[in-house]
């Protein structure tokens, strides 16, 4: 988990990763009990003789709403990976998780992960906030994003 997620690329994307990442993070992050209704996954790439992880995903519950959240390993950016990921957690969300309201954010400076959200079926709210980022000390504008849970299914799919 270290030896993907510890790219300064990748922690300055985020807003709860601390850098520089240790193994120690990611110990403390691998034991830290789950709140119900969370779910987080692995991506894994099986592109080599043993699968590795690549990056991860999940959706936390963030007041009356479900986050969507994810990372990859700079290695695995523009190889469709987190569309594939999102598209699949995205399908649970809508068939067999209690989820109501689906949403996401992404820092302005990271447009690629904007595309993504926008990939899956996630629109703009056209709002911003200021969110803290731990690796850069200090808030970055964000924007949010918001999932329509009533819109035809098959939709994000084309």
């Amino acid at each position: 988990m270290a030896r993907a997620i510890a790219f300064e690329a990748v922690a300055m994307k985020l807003a709860r990763l601390p850098w520089p990442y240790t193994e120690e993070n990611a110990r403390a992050w691998l034991t830290t009990p789950t709140r119900a209704n969370d779910v987080n996954f692995v991506i894994l790439s099986h592109e080599d003789p043993y699968p590795q992880i690549i990056g991860g995903i999940a959706l936390t519950r963030n007041g009356d709403a479900h986050e969507l959240g994810y990372w990859l390993t700079p290695a695995a950016w523009n190889r469709g990976y987190a569309t594939e990921a999102g598209r699949a957690v995205v399908t649970m969300a809508r068939s067999s998780l209690p989820v109501r309201r689906l949403v996401s954010a992404y820092h302005l400076d990271n447009p690629a992960s904007g595309n993504v959200l926008r990939k899956l079926g996630f629109r703009a709210t056209g709002r911003t906030e200021m969110r803290h980022s731990v690796a850069r000390g200090g808030t970055v504008e964000t924007a949010l994003v918001d999932y329509d849970m009533q819109q035809d299914r098959n939709a994000w799919c084309r």
